[in-house]
């Protein structure tokens, strides 16, 4: 079957989430947004780009801190308004320089750090 990006489901912004994941440890690494333009580059190029909702514009990750992200696999959810990348992460893949953004954790009520940024 031949992957159409248009039935996918898109907000009302056009836009879709994106879930990107280590594909060798399985750790979550990051969330962010795509738009179909943007998924059409991930796909042609195989260096995941997402759409920045902040600046308006394409984010190429890497593009300026050299954290690319390769893509191993696509995924999508079953009601089709969610991706999972599976990707080839270099360096950290949060812009607080860890690993990844989901570096807090919650526990009886309480939040705590539990991964510094890389050195």
């Amino acid at each position: 079957m031949v992957f159409d990006p248009a039935t996918l489901t898109y907000d009302a912004n056009g836009l879709i989430p994106a879930i990107a994941q280590d594909a060798e440890s399985g750790e979550v690494l990051m969330m962010a947004w795509m738009n179909a333009a943007s998924l059409a580059e991930t796909l042609a190029t195989g260096r995941v780009c997402y759409w920045s909702r902040s600046r308006q514009a394409f984010w190429r990750k890497g593009e300026s801190s050299g954290h690319v992200q390769t893509l191993v696999e696509m995924r999508v959810d079953c009601d089709r308004d969610c991706l999972l990348m599976q990707v080839a992460q270099v360096g950290p893949a949060c812009h607080t320089n860890r690993r990844s953004c989901f570096y807090t954790v919650i526990e009886d009520g309480e939040e705590r750090v539990v991964m510094a940024p890389i050195a």
